[in-house]
């Protein structure tokens, strides 16, 4: 399995920007990447999104979680 990030950035947002917000420090930061998925692996990904009602990026954040959570459990609760 693979994937293709083709590019990302950062949106920061101000303290004003944040009154009135329940957001904790990491949710501050956000990255936005653009993925290239084979075929199979997308579609796959579209029927799991579509099984558990969620987004498929939602499907990809917690798979992405999971797997550092499985590789470098010391990291867990970081990203």
């Amino acid at each position: 399995m693979w994937c293709n990030v083709v590019n990302g950035w950062r949106r920061l947002m101000t303290k004003k920007q944040m009154e009135g917000k329940s957001m904790n420090s990491d949710s501050v930061v956000s990255v936005r990447a653009s993925i290239s998925f084979p075929p199979g692996v997308y579609q796959t990904l579209e029927g799991i999104a579509r099984q558990k009602k969620v987004s498929l990026a939602w499907v990809v954040r917690e798979a992405a979680e999971n797997y550092i959570a499985e590789k470098w459990p010391l990291l867990k609760g970081q990203a």
